[in-house]
């Protein structure tokens, strides 16, 4: 997958899924990436990210940490229930992951 392949894939994905279904998603690779389950994140950042303001990112994530699949408090996010966000997510994560650990 070429970068041109990536950036529409992200393009079509913020076309047609939820900020929910992105911001579960997204969080899922830096999760993959970074190999814990609490780093950094902010409001700012998040947002930045999923292409949304600050009060549209702090809303998405509210919803999954309502749903007791994540904690996000103070710039920090823990992820509590993996298997809650991959149910959460769009399927663009699957295909991006795939695609990551091919490489």
């Amino acid at each position: 997958m070429t970068l041109f392949d990536q950036v529409a894939k992200n393009a079509g994905c913020i076309r047609t899924h939820t900020i929910e279904e992105r911001c579960a998603r997204w969080l899922l690779l830096t999760h993959d990436r970074c190999n814990a389950d609490q780093f950094v994140l902010t409001q700012e950042f998040l947002a930045l990210r999923l292409g949304v303001s600050r009060t549209g990112a702090n809303l998405a994530a509210g919803v999954l940490a309502k749903a007791g699949f994540i904690h996000y408090v103070r710039g920090k996010i823990t992820i509590l229930d993996r298997k809650g966000l991959e149910e959460a997510c769009c399927a663009c994560y699957f295909a991006m992951n795939d695609y990551f650990k091919k490489s």
